[in-house]
Protein backbone atom coordinates (compact mmCIF):
# COMPACT_ATOMS: atom_id res chain seq x y z
CA UNK A 1 0.00 0.00 0.00
CA UNK A 2 1.30 3.63 -0.76
CA UNK A 3 1.49 6.48 1.43
CA UNK A 4 -1.66 7.54 -0.37
CA UNK A 5 -3.27 4.96 -0.34
CA UNK A 6 -3.24 4.52 3.06
CA UNK A 7 -3.60 8.62 4.12
CA UNK A 8 -7.04 8.58 1.45
CA UNK A 9 -9.70 6.80 4.01
CA UNK A 10 -8.34 9.81 6.60
CA UNK A 11 -8.75 12.21 4.07
CA UNK A 12 -12.02 11.08 2.88
CA UNK A 13 -13.99 10.96 6.16
CA UNK A 14 -11.84 14.09 7.81
CA UNK A 15 -14.00 16.00 4.70
CA UNK A 16 -17.17 14.65 5.10
CA UNK A 17 -16.95 15.35 8.37
CA UNK A 18 -15.78 18.88 7.74
CA UNK A 19 -18.68 19.38 5.14
CA UNK A 20 -21.15 18.83 7.63
CA UNK A 21 -20.88 21.11 10.08
CA UNK A 22 -19.95 23.73 7.34
CA UNK A 23 -23.68 22.62 6.39
CA UNK A 24 -24.77 24.48 10.03
CA UNK A 25 -23.73 27.89 9.92
CA UNK A 26 -26.43 29.96 10.33
CA UNK A 27 -27.30 32.33 7.35
CA UNK A 28 -27.17 35.89 8.75
CA UNK A 29 -24.33 35.01 11.15
CA UNK A 30 -21.52 35.60 9.49
CA UNK A 31 -19.86 38.34 10.81
CA UNK A 32 -20.92 36.37 15.11
CA UNK A 33 -17.63 36.03 16.80
CA UNK A 34 -17.51 34.65 20.91
CA UNK A 35 -14.90 37.14 21.90
CA UNK A 36 -13.27 40.57 20.00
CA UNK A 37 -10.22 38.66 19.29
CA UNK A 38 -11.75 35.70 17.64
CA UNK A 39 -12.29 35.29 13.73
CA UNK A 40 -16.51 35.91 13.06
CA UNK A 41 -17.72 32.55 12.35
CA UNK A 42 -18.04 33.15 8.15
CA UNK A 43 -14.38 33.63 8.10
CA UNK A 44 -13.58 30.57 10.10
CA UNK A 45 -15.77 28.46 7.86
CA UNK A 46 -14.59 29.95 5.18
CA UNK A 47 -11.12 29.42 6.11
CA UNK A 48 -12.10 25.91 6.53
CA UNK A 49 -13.55 25.68 3.23
CA UNK A 50 -9.80 26.98 2.22
CA UNK A 51 -7.74 24.89 3.74
CA UNK A 52 -7.92 21.91 1.98
CA UNK A 53 -6.13 23.81 -1.51
CA UNK A 54 -2.76 23.78 0.90
CA UNK A 55 -2.58 20.27 0.12
CA UNK A 56 -2.61 21.06 -3.59
CA UNK A 57 -0.24 23.83 -3.13
CA UNK A 58 1.89 21.32 -0.98
CA UNK A 59 2.16 18.55 -3.50
CA UNK A 60 2.70 21.12 -6.45
CA UNK A 61 5.08 23.07 -4.93
CA UNK A 62 7.66 22.90 -2.43
CA UNK A 63 7.39 25.80 -0.34
CA UNK A 64 5.01 28.53 0.37
CA UNK A 65 5.58 32.12 1.79
CA UNK A 66 2.79 33.80 2.95
CA UNK A 67 4.58 37.32 2.60
CA UNK A 68 6.99 36.81 0.11
CA UNK A 69 9.63 39.82 -0.20
CA UNK A 70 9.06 41.97 -2.69
CA UNK A 71 5.62 39.83 -3.57
CA UNK A 72 2.12 40.72 -2.80
CA UNK A 73 1.08 38.64 0.60
CA UNK A 74 -1.32 36.70 1.22
CA UNK A 75 -4.94 37.91 1.44
CA UNK A 76 -7.86 35.55 2.83
CA UNK A 77 -11.14 35.15 0.46
CA UNK A 78 -13.97 36.99 1.81
CA UNK A 79 -16.77 35.43 2.97
CA UNK A 80 -20.09 35.31 1.51
CA UNK A 81 -22.62 32.67 2.74
CA UNK A 82 -22.74 29.31 3.35
CA UNK A 83 -23.54 28.03 -0.38
CA UNK A 84 -20.51 29.72 -1.18
CA UNK A 85 -18.49 28.25 1.19
CA UNK A 86 -19.47 24.57 0.99
CA UNK A 87 -18.91 24.97 -2.71
CA UNK A 88 -15.58 26.40 -2.31
CA UNK A 89 -14.94 23.35 0.10
CA UNK A 90 -16.11 20.46 -1.82
CA UNK A 91 -14.53 21.90 -4.87
CA UNK A 92 -11.04 22.30 -2.70
CA UNK A 93 -11.65 19.21 -0.77
CA UNK A 94 -11.82 17.07 -4.62
CA UNK A 95 -8.58 19.00 -5.85
CA UNK A 96 -6.71 17.78 -2.79
CA UNK A 97 -7.97 14.12 -2.92
CA UNK A 98 -6.81 13.80 -6.74
CA UNK A 99 -3.27 15.84 -5.89
CA UNK A 100 -2.96 13.24 -2.58
CA UNK A 101 -4.20 9.86 -5.22
CA UNK A 102 -2.07 11.04 -7.40
CA UNK A 103 1.26 11.01 -5.43
CA UNK A 104 4.16 8.73 -5.31
CA UNK A 105 5.72 7.77 -1.91
CA UNK A 106 8.94 9.65 -3.19
CA UNK A 107 7.00 12.42 -3.73
CA UNK A 108 5.30 12.39 -0.22
CA UNK A 109 8.86 12.28 1.39
CA UNK A 110 9.73 15.34 -0.62
CA UNK A 111 10.93 18.41 2.04
CA UNK A 112 8.28 21.23 2.24
CA UNK A 113 9.18 24.74 3.76
CA UNK A 114 6.54 27.46 5.00
CA UNK A 115 7.87 30.87 5.05
CA UNK A 116 6.81 34.29 5.89
CA UNK A 117 8.67 36.72 4.69
CA UNK A 118 11.71 34.98 2.89
CA UNK A 119 12.33 33.08 6.54
CA UNK A 120 11.24 29.88 7.39
CA UNK A 121 9.06 28.70 9.82
CA UNK A 122 8.77 25.03 9.35
CA UNK A 123 10.22 22.01 7.04
CA UNK A 124 9.02 18.73 6.77
CA UNK A 125 8.31 16.43 4.42
CA UNK A 126 4.60 16.65 2.41
CA UNK A 127 3.30 13.70 3.97
CA UNK A 128 3.79 15.12 7.59
CA UNK A 129 2.39 18.73 6.43
CA UNK A 130 -0.36 17.18 4.52
CA UNK A 131 -1.42 15.24 8.38
CA UNK A 132 -0.46 18.58 10.47
CA UNK A 133 -0.54 21.82 8.61
CA UNK A 134 -3.10 20.87 5.96
CA UNK A 135 -5.65 17.84 8.12
CA UNK A 136 -4.78 18.50 11.73
CA UNK A 137 -5.42 22.15 11.11
CA UNK A 138 -8.84 21.36 9.97
CA UNK A 139 -9.32 19.85 12.61
CA UNK A 140 -8.48 22.39 14.94
CA UNK A 141 -10.56 25.24 13.44
CA UNK A 142 -13.39 22.40 12.79
CA UNK A 143 -13.75 22.19 16.05
CA UNK A 144 -13.92 25.46 17.24
CA UNK A 145 -16.51 26.38 14.60
CA UNK A 146 -17.95 23.55 16.29
CA UNK A 147 -17.67 25.74 19.38
CA UNK A 148 -19.22 28.81 17.68
CA UNK A 149 -22.26 26.60 16.37
CA UNK A 150 -23.01 25.30 20.13
CA UNK A 151 -22.80 29.09 21.63
CA UNK A 152 -25.57 29.65 18.83
CA UNK A 153 -28.04 26.88 19.49
CA UNK A 154 -26.99 24.81 16.37
CA UNK A 155 -27.46 20.78 16.86
CA UNK A 156 -23.96 19.07 16.04
CA UNK A 157 -23.59 16.52 14.08
CA UNK A 158 -21.78 13.18 15.14
CA UNK A 159 -18.07 13.34 14.63
CA UNK A 160 -15.68 10.87 16.57
CA UNK A 161 -19.13 9.60 18.36
CA UNK A 162 -22.23 11.28 19.17
CA UNK A 163 -23.21 14.47 20.85
CA UNK A 164 -25.35 15.66 22.96
CA UNK A 165 -27.46 16.11 19.56
CA UNK A 166 -27.56 13.09 18.37
CA UNK A 167 -26.83 10.76 21.41
CA UNK A 168 -30.32 8.25 22.12
CA UNK A 169 -31.80 8.32 25.17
Amino acid sequence: MTIAESLLPEFDREMGLTRQILERVPEGKGAWKPHQKSYPMGDLSLHLATLPSWAVSTMKQTELDFNPPGGPGFTPPRYENVAVTVKTFDENAKAARAAIASASDGEMMVMWTLKNGGHAIFSMPRIAVLRSFVMNHMIHHRAQLGVYLRLNDVPLPPIYGPTADSASS
